[in-house]
């Protein structure tokens, strides 16, 4: 008999136009990848050594094991909490951020554009975000047994 843990993450992308309407939503399971497994373990030490995901970066591109593949811009998540064993986090694009064609996009636990550590990433089917649209991106962490 064994006893496991496993850590699902799942991704939600809200696209609305200047004044607030939906004009798209997709949503797909994503990939943890290793700084993502590595820093939650490490959230469970007395004085954690690694710093916690604080960032949700889009690009155009495919993401890479650490970094997106071409990030055009990254932004402070708008609210993190936990509810049992599931942590939403939530990064609102105004209009004019992030603009272009995306197809990619990671968590983060640094501010800086184009640097580690990725701690979640998904590839999705070709979006076009506008300079006058919005974009909310959720992504929940979901911890569960096996």
């Amino acid at each position: 008999m064994r006893d496991g843990m496993q850590v699902r993450a799942n991704v939600l992308f809200v696209l609305r136009d200047r004044l607030g309407r939906e004009v798209d939503r997709w949503s797909l399971h994503n990939t943890v990848k290793t700084a993502g497994k590595e820093g939650a373990a490490d959230q469970i030490l007395a004085s954690p050594t690694l710093p916690k995901p604080g960032w949700i970066a889009i690009g155009t591109s495919t993401p890479g094991a650490t970094l997106l593949g071409a990030e055009i811009h990254r932004h402070a998540l708008t609210s993190k909490e936990r509810s049992g064993a599931i942590v939403t986090m939530i990064a609102d694009f105004a209009a004019g951020h992030g603009t272009g064609t995306i197809t990619e996009a990671g968590l983060f636990d640094v501010v800086t554009d184009n640097t580690v550590n990725m701690w979640l990433s998904a590839t999705f089917t070709a979006k076009e975000k506008t300079a006058e649209q919005s974009l909310q991106v959720t992504w929940t962490l979901t911890f569960s047994g096996v």
